[in-house]
């Protein structure tokens, strides 16, 4: 299995596996009583809702936004694309699908981890009954989790966000993120890799020059313009996703947080109604979280280290 990054191998208790460390921030070794005090916490709850963040594809290669030291916050003065500029800017809509385009490749290309990977095992296993991500590198379908709900959407589909008609009803258009990168490669023949670094969402560093000549075909139904099916800063997650995720919560026995600050309100907002309902949390995650204060069972530590090592210790 390829992954991308530099790479060390990590060692808990003997066990080992492959992760990339370069946008990994700094941390201590996982202790092998945290993860029997996890698997504790699993044993005796079939239904747990799992909720990852960034901090499970950091290592796998691609970056995440708050990271101490790694993070692109900590190595940029870029901050993430606005929903409200992307929507109202021709120039911003340019600039982040040329450097989505470049970028592309090697997102589309990136490998699940261990973490994502022991998840697809818990569930085949009924030891968990789904996941929510906050991630849109579709990594957890890739790894073979069937129950999957992307929370802030996808970057792998393209949908038009034309006007909507008297009814309220929008253009339904929507195309897979990797035939869209055929059509945009017949408008753009020239455009070359001249990228520095990747950003969280798939899209990369770019000079200005490079931007400029770049074309985006318009919606082909509509001719309204086209956005990767993600949920930017500043939008709101569609309704019905939250409310299907409010029911997962309510059918779920417990809810574990894996690599996530729960510093964005949508993904917080899941430990807040598990613990209205009296459910127990668990997180892990490097560093502190905002909801360390109402979680039952806190693990500073790396996911993979943690998630490797569950329920292999014989009885």
């Amino acid at each position: 299995m390829r992954f991308l990054g530099g790479w060390r191998v990590p060692q808990v208790h003997g066990k080992r596996f492959n992760s990339s460390s370069m946008y990994v921030p700094s941390h201590e070794p996982a202790l092998e009583s945290d993860c029997r005090r996890l698997e504790k916490f699993l044993e005796d709850k079939p239904h747990i809702l799992v909720l990852t963040g960034a901090g499970i594809s950091t290592e796998s290669g691609i970056p995440d936004y708050r990271s101490e030291g790694v993070g692109l916050y900590a190595r940029s003065n870029h901050k993430p694309i606005q929903h409200g500029e992307f929507v109202k800017s021709e120039a911003t809509r340019k600039r982040y699908w040329a450097r989505n385009y470049v970028g592309w490749p090697r997102f589309s290309s990136i490998a699940p981890n261990i973490t994502h990977y022991t998840l697809a095992k818990l569930e085949r296993e009924g030891r968990i009954s789904g996941i929510v991500t906050q991630n849109v590198d579709r990594l957890h379908g890739k790894a073979g989790s069937k129950e999957v709900v992307e929370l802030h959407g996808s970057g792998y589909d393209v949908i038009c966000i034309g006007s909507q008609d008297e009814r309220g009803k929008g253009c339904n258009y929507r195309i897979d993120r990797h035939d869209f990168q055929h059509i945009l490669d017949q408008l753009n023949p020239a455009m070359e890799d001249n990228s520095t670094s990747m950003r969280p969402d798939g899209d990369v560093e770019l000079s200005m020059e490079y931007v400029q000549g770049f074309k985006i075909p318009p919606c082909p139904q509509c001719g309204g313009n086209l956005k990767p099916e993600i949920v930017f800063f500043g939008d709101n997650v569609p309704m019905p996703r939250i409310e299907k995720v409010v029911r997962m919560i309510i059918e779920s026995d417990g809810v574990l947080v894996l690599g996530s600050s729960l510093t964005v309100f949508s993904g917080y907002r899941i430990v807040l109604q598990a613990k209205e309902l009296g459910l127990p949390v668990a997180i892990v995650n490097i560093g502190a979280t905002r909801g360390d204060p109402k979680a039952d069972l806190k693990i500073s530590a790396r996911c993979g280290e943690i998630m490797s090592n569950l329920f292999t210790t014989k009885r």
